[in-house]
């Protein structure tokens, strides 16, 4: 993909729930291990993607040095939202205080949905209709 502008990656964060289920647990409820791993990061009974998405962000802004205010827009890739109906994309932006004036957008395309939110956001900010993008 190719833009007129330059457009870059100003800051990334993460998010890695703290908590751990053994493979071995997995395996006897699934009835296989497949994974060569010994645990898998689960959330906690209080988070869920939106919690894991705002975390992420917040950690990314920071990085960034980009004030809250300065984003306008707001992409969240994700196969498992915590709501039917109301977009993460909306609930991560007011968390954040990225609104009132903002694109936010909930996108589902397996393991490239993330992707695709990385070039949306570096398509708005090349065209100049966003100062910076928030890709989730």
């Amino acid at each position: 993909m190719k833009f007129s502008t330059t457009v870059g990656i100003a800051g990334y964060g993460g998010y890695v729930p703290q908590y751990r289920v053994k493979c071995e647990e997995i395996a006897r409820v699934w009835g296989s291990q497949r994974a060569p791993i010994r645990e898998k990061s689960v959330p906690n009974l209080d988070e869920d993607s939106l919690t894991m998405a705002y975390e992420a962000a917040k950690m990314a802004l920071r990085m960034a040095g980009v004030e809250p205010g300065r984003v306008g827009a707001v992409l969240v890739g994700s196969e498992s939202p915590p709501y039917a109906v109301k977009p993460t994309a909306t609930v991560v932006a007011e968390a954040l205080g990225v609104t009132p004036q903002v694109v936010a957008i909930d996108m589902e395309f397996a393991c490239k949905a993330g992707t695709t939110a990385m070039i949306l956001a570096a398509g708005l900010v090349a065209s100049g209709a966003v100062a910076y993008g928030l890709a989730i």
